[in-house]
């Protein structure tokens, strides 16, 4: 049998697109899978967890000897295929493939992009670092097997060309998650809007909760705010009173609050990475499998699939106009908004969900490891 580790120094115990997702789906298709990661060792679904304890809390030691503390439990298992999902493990997945392994670094942000937005580095040396951190993560690509994105950009694979096999797998939900859970005799509050995420300027939260006080609904939001700073600016905004914040709330009460909301916005602002890739946000998925139309920014990739699908409205994210046009629209014509929903369902169904993504991610491990 197939020995396959992942690692991770970074994420939180049995993350869903690590643990939940890849490393049971690859347990299911006959692997001897182990998972590296921060907490305790035990089995679960089919998987092997080896916890390696606390891992510091700060940036740099959990990027240091976080690292260096998964990589010597990883290694010390002699796996056929290491699977990393963190930047920090990019010199250890370089070690373990000068040691003769299969290796596959699954980059689950675009980070050079990333780099340059952090807020707490100075401006020139984020741009430095980005441009540091690129020419190293490509000198990896070219010398390990595999890179995993979570989409195209433009409909280009962003790494295309830096490394032996890549592909993309995209965090689509898993059937029986959301999708099955479906109530269609949920009762629907009359005049509700929801937001499920992180909550910052940049993913639209400022403009989103002015636009719901202009159409007169009542705007719940579910998430951490990004700063103690941004959460005391949003609550200073006049129409912060249509809000009912809810905090970080369980897999169980998310599915509560979808169940009796009208409508889902996703209306990230054009900062940064946001709408600049070829997918869609986790939550938008989570609307669409739980039958709720969907608020969506407007871009080239996200234009084509509603048109497609049509499970909602794309509009112009910081134009609080026409954001609470479309949040009006959709509360008043519930026929319409009703039928949008049953389209994002059975978009999930048919193309949007984890049995696709898990072929893709199958069909890279066989190549992989017929690549002699």
């Amino acid at each position: 049998m197939i020995k396959v580790c992942h690692m991770t120094s970074a994420h939180e115990e049995e993350d869903i697109r690590i643990f939940r997702k890849e490393c049971v789906s690859l347990a299911e298709a006959g692997y001897d899978v182990y998972l590296v990661e921060r907490g305790d060792s035990y089995d679960k679904n089919g998987v092997h967890i080896v916890g390696v304890g606390e891992i510091p809390t700060s940036r740099l030691k959990r990027m240091t000897e976080g690292a260096k503390m998964v990589y010597q439990a990883a290694r010390a298992l002699d796996a056929d295929i290491y699977h990393f999902h963190d930047p920090e493990l990019l010199p250890y997945g370089l070690k373990l493939k000068k040691a003769g392994k299969k290796v596959i670094f699954d980059s689950h942000e675009m980070y050079t992009e990333q780099i340059r937005e952090k807020p707490y580095l100075p401006h020139w040396f984020a741009r430095l670092l980005s441009h540091a951190y690129g020419k190293y993560e490509s000198h990896v690509l070219s010398r390990i097997d595999g890179l995993v994105y979570t989409c195209l950009k433009d409909g280009v694979h962003p790494f295309a060309g830096k490394c032996r096999h890549i592909t993309t797998i995209d965090n689509t939900p898993m059937l029986w998650e959301l999708y099955d859970r479906y109530d269609p005799a949920a009762k629907k509050e009359a005049g509700s809007v929801v937001y499920v995420g992180g909550l910052s300027y940049a993913r639209g939260i400022t403009h989103l909760i002015t636009a719901a006080a202009k159409a007169d609904c009542t705007l719940y939001l579910a998430g951490m705010f990004d700063s103690e700073e941004y959460r005391h600016t949003v609550e200073a905004l006049p129409g912060y009173s249509c809000v009912q914040y809810l905090g970080l709330l369980g897999r169980e009460q998310v599915v509560a609050l979808l169940q009796r909301c009208c409508v889902g916005a996703a209306t990230l602002l054009n900062i940064g990475q946001y709408n600049q890739d070829d997918n869609l946000a986790t939550k938008v998925y989570e609307y669409m499998s739980l039958g709720i139309p969907v608020l969506l920014s407007r871009s080239a990739y996200n234009e084509r699939v509603m048109n497609q699908y049509h499970f909602g409205l794309c509009v112009e994210p910081d134009n609080v106009d026409e954001l609470a046009q479309a949040i009006r629209y959709l509360l008043d014509h519930p026929d319409e908004a009703r039928q949008m929903g049953e389209n994002g369902r059975r978009a999930v169904e048919q193309q949007f969900n984890w049995g696709v993504e898990e072929k893709k991610l199958l069909a890279l491990y066989n190549d992989i490891l017929n690549d002699k």
